[in-house]
C-alpha cells in the first residue's frame, strides 16, 4: 500500500489518542497530514540587537543568560521563573508563569535564542513566556521561518510540526508528481518534493513563494481538470434541435414588460437550443430579479417545439410556489402541468407518473422525487434546476439521464462573483440577470445591538397593527450547551415572543419538523394567519410572502453575508415598505464592518464579492453548499491570476487528451479521479 494512505494512528509518536485529535482537523492519513498546510508563518530567521527592539514588537534575539534562573512563589497556584539576558546592546528581563522546570534549564552564561513580544516601559525591556532554546539546538524553532498550524484542544504547534516533519521524511519517495514535466517547465513550477518541504519548512521566503505557487497551481489545475472532464462530456454532446418560435408571443401575454436582462437570458438559452448542441447554461440573478420568468419563457419555447420540461426545486415549499407561479404564466396557453413531490399520496404519485410516461404532461414541477427510479419521461427535452448549489452532481445527473441528451438550465439566486462562478460551474455558459423588475423595493437594513430590543419589539407591534407580517430568524433550533447563552434558538425565542405578544399569532418552523408540518406552517403564514414566524434558515431560499415587511435576524454575526442577503430577500416582495434588522452584540471590529456592508447596499453581487474576500469560498454558502471541495491552500481572492492560468492550462491539456490517457498523464488522471470520488456529491 502507498505509505500516503497509512492511517496516522500508525505514525511514530501519534497513536490512538492523538490520532483522534488530528481527525478533528480533518487529518486521517499521512496524505492528509502532509497536505495540512500552515495557516501562517512566523519570521524567526533574523536576530535583532536588544537596543533596536521596540515596544510591542515580536522579535528574535540572541543573548547570554546574565544569571541563573530563579523561582518566585507569589501565592498558591502562581509560580514565576525569572532571569535576565543580555547582549552587547542591552538587557531583557524574562518571566515564565507556572513553568517551574525552566529554573533548572537556564544557567548563567548560557547562549540562548529567544522569540517573543517585547514590552518596553521607560528604558526597561521585558518578555513574558517567550519561546526559548539553546543556540544551535537541533530541530530548533528559532533562526528560521516557523510554520503556524490550525490547532484543536490537546494539540500543540510542537506536536503538529513534529508529526509533519516525520511524515515528510517517511513519504518523500511516495509523493506523486501529478503535473507533467512539460507543464511544469512551461509555467516554471517547482517539483512536488521541493514544494511540500518548503511549504512546511521553508528555507527562505523566496522558497516559500515558489512552493506555494506550485501547490496553488496544482490544486486549481486539478479542480479545473475534474470539472472540465465532468461537465465537458455533457457540453460537447449533440442536443435536441429546437426550431425558431416567436418568443414575443409569450412576452406579449404578460401583464408587465420583461427587463432587458430577462430578455437577454432567454435569447442566450434559445440560441443554445437552436445550435444542435446540448445547452448547459447557468442563469444567475439576485433575489427577486425574475429568474422564474426566464424559466417560464423557455418551458413555453420547448412546448412550442413539441417537447416536455422538468423543473426541480430543492424543497416542497418552493416546488409548490413554482407550481403556482409557472401555472399562472403557462396554463393560459394550454400547457398541461403536473406536480411530483415526496409528500403526495401514493395514488397521486402513480397518476402523475402515468401521465408523464404517456406524454400527457408538458411540464412537471417537483423535488428530488422527479428523478426516482420509477419515473419515466416520454420526451424530456429541458431540465431546469433551481438553487443549483443545493443539488449534488449525482442528483442533477439522475434527472438528466431521464431524457435523451436534454438541455440543462441551472438557476441560482445566490449571486456569485463571476470568477468563483467560473470554477463552481466549470464550462457552463453564464447569463447574469443584473436588472431588477420595476416595483421591486429596496429593503432598508439596520445593524443594531441587544440594547435596541424594546424599540424593536415596538416596531414589530406597529407593523403587525398595520396588517403586516414578520420573519424572525435564529441561528439554531434549540438551546445548545456548547454555544454561548446569548445565541438565540428558534424554539425558545418563539416562546419568548409569544409571552411578550400574547395577543399575536406566533409560530416556529425549523429543519427538524416533518415536511408536512413545515409545509402546513408555511402555508398558514403565506395565507396571512400567522403574525410572527420564527425560524431557522429553512426559509432562506425562495419563499414568497408579499405581506411580510420585516425580517429580523438574531445573532446576525453567525451568518455569512450572502446568507443574510438571501434572508433579507424574503421581504420587500409586495407593495409594502420593508425592513431588515440585523441584531448582534458582537464587539469584534471585523464582524461589525461585515454587518455594516449589509446596511449600505442591496446589490447581491457586491455583497458576494465582500463575502468571498472576508470568508473565503469554503464558508461562502455555509456548510457543504458551495459546490467546491475544500481548498487546502488556494485562496480564490488573492490567487485569481493563478486560477486563470490553471484553467487555461487545463483546457489546453483536455483538448489534446480529454481522457488523460497519455502515459505522462497517468498520475494526473489518478489525482483527478481521486478528487472527483471524494467530492462527487459536492461538485456541481
Amino acid at each position: 500500500m502507498n505509505y500516503l494512505e497509512t492511517d496516522i494512528r500508525y505514525c511514530k509518536g501519534i497513536g490512538e489518542k492523538k490520532a483522534l485529535l488530528f481527525n478533528k482537523l480533518g487529518v486521517f492519513t499521512v496524505r492528509d497530514l502532509v497536505s495540512y498546510f500552515p495557516r501562517k508563518y512566523e519570521d524567526r530567521s533574523s536576530f535583532k540587537p536588544i537596543a533596536l527592539t521596540c515596544d510591542g514588537e515580536t522579535v528574535c534575539i540572541n543573548a547570554l543568560a546574565a544569571e541563573d534562573a530563579h523561582l518566585v512563589r507569589i501565592r498558591r497556584g502562581l509560580e514565576l521563573v525569572k532571569f535576565r539576558v543580555v547582549d552587547e546592546s542591552g538587557s531583557v528581563d524574562i518571566t515564565f508563569f507556572n513553568q517551574p522546570y525552566i529554573k533548572n534549564n537556564i544557567h548563567r552564561g548560557d547562549s540562548l535564542n529567544i522569540y517573543g513580544k517585547i514590552i518596553a516601559v521607560g528604558g526597561k525591556r521585558t518578555m513574558t513566556n517567550p519561546v526559548i532554546e539553546r543556540e544551535g539546538a537541533v530541530g530548533g524553532v528559532t533562526g528560521r521561518i516557523v510554520p503556524v498550524y490550525g490547532l484543536t484542544t490537546g494539540l500543540s504547534q510542537k506536536i503538529v510540526m513534529s508529526a509533519v516533519r516525520q511524515a515528510l521524511d517517511a513519504c518523500a519517495s511516495d509523493l506523486p508528481e501529478v503535473l507533467p514535466e512539460s507543464l511544469r517547465k512551461k509555467y516554471k513550477l517547482a517539483q512536488t518534493g521541493y514544494a511540500y518541504e518548503n511549504i512546511h519548512f521553508p528555507a527562505s521566503f523566496e522558497d516559500l513563494e515558489l512552493a506555494r505557487r506550485r501547490l496553488v497551481f496544482e490544486e486549481l489545475f486539478l479542480l479545473a481538470c475534474a470539472l472540465g472532464r465532468m461537465k465537458g462530456s455533457h457540453a460537447k454532446q449533440s442536443g435536441i434541435l429546437m426550431h425558431g418560435q416567436n418568443i414575443e408571443e409569450f412576452f406579449s401575454s404578460l401583464p408587465f414588460i420583461p427587463t432587458g436582462a430577462q430578455r437577454r437570458a432567454v435569447a442566450d438559452a434559445v440560441r443554445d437550443m437552436q445550435s444542435g448542441m446540448a445547452m448547459n447554461r447557468l442563469v444567475q440573478g439576485d433575489v427577486g430579479s425574475g429568474k422564474t420568468l426566464v424559466a417560464a419563457a423557455l418551458i413555453w419555447y420547448v412546448w412550442k417545439n413539441g417537447h416536455t420540461s422538468a423543473f426541480m426545486a430543492p424543497t416542497e415549499i418552493l416546488a409548490e410556489q413554482h407550481f403556482e407561479t409557472l401555472s399562472a404564466f403557462l396554463a393560459p396557453f394550454g400547457l398541461r402541468i403536473g406536480k411530483l413531490t415526496g409528500s403526495m399520496t401514493a395514488k397521486q404519485k402513480r397518476e402523475v407518473k402515468a401521465e408523464l410516461a404517456a406524454g400527457e404532461l408538458d411540464l412537471v414541477i417537483g423535488t428530488h422525487a422527479l428523478f426516482s427510479e420509477d419515473v419515466e419521461y416520454s420526451d424530456l427535452a429541458l431540465v431546469i434546476t433551481d438553487e443549483q448549489h443545493r443539488f449534488g452532481v449525482n442528483q442533477r445527473s439522475s434527472l438528466i439521464s431521464k431524457g435523451e441528451k436534454p438541455h440543462v438550465l441551472v438557476m441560482s439566486a445566490t449571486p456569485i462573483p463571476r470568477t468563483l462562478a467560473l470554477i463552481i460551474y466549470g464550462d457552463l455558459d453564464i447569463s447574469v440577470i443584473d436588472e431588477m423588475p420595476p416595483g421591486r423595493q429596496k429593503v432598508d437594513t439596520f445593524a443594531v445591538t441587544e440594547s435596541y430590543r424594546t424599540r424593536l419589539n415596538g416596531f414589530i407591534r406597529k407593523l403587525v397593527s398595520e396588517g403586516r407580517q414578520v420573519f424572525v430568524v435564529c441561528p439554531m433550533i434549540e438551546e445548545n450547551e456548547e454555544l454561548p447563552p446569548n445565541v438565540k434558538s428558534a424554539q425558545e425565542h418563539a416562546a419568548e415572543l409569544q409571552k411578550y405578544f400574547p395577543d399575536l399569532r406566533v409560530a416556529c418552523v425549523h429543519g427538524k419538523l416533518r415536511a408536512k408540518e413545515k409545509n402546513d406552517i408555511m402555508s398558514t403564514f403565506v395565507a396571512g394567519d400567522i403574525d410572527i414566524l420564527v425560524s431557522t434558515t429553512v426559509i432562506e431560499v425562495g419563499v414568497d410572502v408579499p405581506n411580510a415587511a420585516l425580517m429580523i435576524v438574531e445573532n446576525a454575526d453567525r451568518f455569512g453575508l450572502s446568507q443574510l442577503h438571501q434572508l433579507r430577500g424574503r421581504v420587500g416582495r409586495g407593495e409594502h415598505k420593508s425592513y431588515c434588522v440585523l441584531v448582534s452584540d458582537s464587539d469584534n471590529e471585523a464582524t461589525r464592518a461585515r454587518l455594516k456592508i449589509m446596511t449600505k447596499t442591496n446589490d447581491g453581487f457586491k455583497i458576494s464579492e465582500e463575502d468571498l474576500k472576508l470568508r473565503g469560498p469554503g464558508d461562502f454558502f455555509g456548510s457543504r453548499q458551495h459546490g467546491l471541495p475544500a481548498m487546502h491552500i488556494a485562496d480564490l481572492c488573492s490567487d485569481m491570476s493563478v486560477l486563470q492560468t490553471a484553467q487555461q492550462a487545463a483546457q489546453e491539456l483536455l483538448l489534446s487528451d480529454p481522457e488523460l490517457s497519455a502515459p505522462e498523464h497517468a498520475q494526473l488522471k489518478t489525482a483527478v479521479e481521486r478528487l472527483f470520488t471524494l467530492n462527487a456529491d459536492a461538485l456541481n
